[in-house]
Protein backbone atom coordinates (compact mmCIF):
# COMPACT_ATOMS: atom_id res chain seq x y z
CA UNK A 1 0.00 0.00 0.00
CA UNK A 2 1.72 2.99 -1.17
CA UNK A 3 1.01 6.10 1.03
CA UNK A 4 1.80 10.01 0.64
CA UNK A 5 4.90 10.12 1.85
CA UNK A 6 5.59 13.78 1.62
CA UNK A 7 2.92 14.53 4.65
CA UNK A 8 5.10 15.52 7.47
CA UNK A 9 1.63 15.01 9.74
CA UNK A 10 0.01 12.42 7.81
CA UNK A 11 -1.42 10.09 11.40
CA UNK A 12 -3.23 13.68 12.06
CA UNK A 13 -4.22 13.67 8.76
CA UNK A 14 -5.12 9.79 9.46
CA UNK A 15 -6.23 10.88 12.86
CA UNK A 16 -8.91 13.48 11.26
CA UNK A 17 -9.99 11.71 8.66
CA UNK A 18 -11.41 8.61 11.19
CA UNK A 19 -13.02 11.11 13.11
CA UNK A 20 -14.55 12.35 10.23
CA UNK A 21 -15.70 8.76 9.14
CA UNK A 22 -16.76 8.04 12.31
CA UNK A 23 -18.85 11.72 12.74
CA UNK A 24 -20.76 10.42 9.17
CA UNK A 25 -21.73 7.57 10.98
CA UNK A 26 -22.68 8.71 13.92
CA UNK A 27 -25.02 11.33 12.45
CA UNK A 28 -26.31 8.40 9.89
CA UNK A 29 -27.55 6.28 13.17
CA UNK A 30 -28.70 9.24 15.51
CA UNK A 31 -32.58 9.32 15.66
CA UNK A 32 -32.69 13.07 14.69
CA UNK A 33 -30.27 14.10 12.95
CA UNK A 34 -29.54 18.42 12.55
CA UNK A 35 -31.50 19.59 9.78
CA UNK A 36 -29.66 21.88 7.34
CA UNK A 37 -32.04 23.75 5.19
CA UNK A 38 -29.77 24.41 1.59
CA UNK A 39 -32.99 26.14 0.08
CA UNK A 40 -32.84 23.67 -2.42
CA UNK A 41 -35.32 20.61 -3.70
CA UNK A 42 -33.55 17.31 -2.11
CA UNK A 43 -30.79 19.40 -0.86
CA UNK A 44 -30.29 16.07 2.13
CA UNK A 45 -29.29 14.71 -1.14
CA UNK A 46 -26.67 17.30 -1.71
CA UNK A 47 -26.01 16.73 1.85
CA UNK A 48 -25.21 13.02 1.23
CA UNK A 49 -23.24 13.34 -1.87
CA UNK A 50 -20.82 16.09 -0.34
CA UNK A 51 -20.08 13.70 3.22
CA UNK A 52 -19.05 10.77 0.81
CA UNK A 53 -17.36 12.80 -1.77
CA UNK A 54 -15.37 14.52 1.39
CA UNK A 55 -14.29 11.22 3.13
CA UNK A 56 -13.11 9.89 -0.45
CA UNK A 57 -11.16 13.46 -1.41
CA UNK A 58 -9.73 12.36 2.39
CA UNK A 59 -8.50 9.28 2.10
CA UNK A 60 -7.16 9.82 -1.48
CA UNK A 61 -4.71 12.71 -0.22
CA UNK A 62 -2.90 9.36 2.01
CA UNK A 63 -3.18 6.67 0.02
CA UNK A 64 -1.87 6.87 -3.70
CA UNK A 65 -2.58 3.41 -5.15
CA UNK A 66 -5.48 2.95 -7.27
CA UNK A 67 -5.95 -1.06 -5.40
CA UNK A 68 -6.11 0.85 -2.12
CA UNK A 69 -8.47 4.00 -3.18
CA UNK A 70 -10.45 1.36 -4.56
CA UNK A 71 -11.21 -0.34 -1.17
CA UNK A 72 -11.99 2.40 0.21
CA UNK A 73 -14.20 3.76 -2.49
CA UNK A 74 -15.55 0.08 -2.41
CA UNK A 75 -15.50 0.16 1.94
CA UNK A 76 -17.42 3.95 1.99
CA UNK A 77 -19.88 2.69 -0.36
CA UNK A 78 -20.83 -0.41 1.61
CA UNK A 79 -20.70 1.63 4.77
CA UNK A 80 -23.90 4.36 3.09
CA UNK A 81 -25.86 1.04 2.06
CA UNK A 82 -25.24 -0.51 5.12
CA UNK A 83 -26.47 2.64 7.07
CA UNK A 84 -29.13 2.75 4.59
CA UNK A 85 -30.52 -0.10 6.18
CA UNK A 86 -29.61 0.40 9.55
CA UNK A 87 -32.00 4.01 9.30
CA UNK A 88 -34.64 1.85 8.11
CA UNK A 89 -34.93 -0.31 11.08
CA UNK A 90 -36.02 2.69 13.61
CA UNK A 91 -39.21 4.66 13.64
CA UNK A 92 -37.10 7.81 13.43
CA UNK A 93 -35.30 7.61 10.11
CA UNK A 94 -35.85 6.24 6.01
CA UNK A 95 -34.41 3.96 4.24
CA UNK A 96 -33.70 5.86 0.86
CA UNK A 97 -32.03 4.45 -2.27
CA UNK A 98 -32.03 8.31 -3.27
CA UNK A 99 -29.53 8.66 -0.08
CA UNK A 100 -27.31 5.14 -1.38
CA UNK A 101 -27.35 7.03 -5.15
CA UNK A 102 -26.20 10.28 -3.30
CA UNK A 103 -23.76 8.47 -1.56
CA UNK A 104 -22.24 6.71 -4.44
CA UNK A 105 -22.35 9.51 -6.65
CA UNK A 106 -20.18 11.31 -4.21
CA UNK A 107 -17.34 8.74 -4.02
CA UNK A 108 -17.09 8.08 -7.28
CA UNK A 109 -16.50 11.77 -8.40
CA UNK A 110 -13.44 12.03 -6.12
CA UNK A 111 -12.40 8.85 -7.95
CA UNK A 112 -12.98 10.05 -11.66
CA UNK A 113 -10.47 13.79 -9.90
CA UNK A 114 -7.91 11.28 -8.21
CA UNK A 115 -5.82 12.14 -10.99
CA UNK A 116 -6.10 16.33 -10.69
CA UNK A 117 -4.34 18.10 -8.39
CA UNK A 118 -6.82 17.71 -5.49
CA UNK A 119 -4.30 14.77 -5.08
CA UNK A 120 -2.12 16.99 -3.26
CA UNK A 121 -4.15 19.23 -1.56
CA UNK A 122 -2.61 18.37 2.21
CA UNK A 123 0.76 18.81 0.96
CA UNK A 124 -0.64 21.96 -0.08
CA UNK A 125 -1.82 23.20 3.13
CA UNK A 126 1.52 21.54 4.67
CA UNK A 127 3.84 23.44 2.37
CA UNK A 128 1.38 26.91 3.07
CA UNK A 129 0.98 26.66 6.76
CA UNK A 130 4.74 26.10 6.87
CA UNK A 131 4.22 22.55 8.43
CA UNK A 132 6.17 20.35 6.03
CA UNK A 133 10.01 22.37 7.66
CA UNK A 134 11.77 20.65 9.76
CA UNK A 135 11.89 21.10 13.40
Amino acid sequence: MQTNTALRYRKMWLTLGWLLTAFVIFISIIPKPPQIDLGISFGDKVGHFLAYALLMAWFIQLYHTTGTRLKYALGFVAMGVGLEYIQGLGPDRLFEYADMAANTAGVTTMLLLMHTRLNQLFCYVERKLGLNKAD
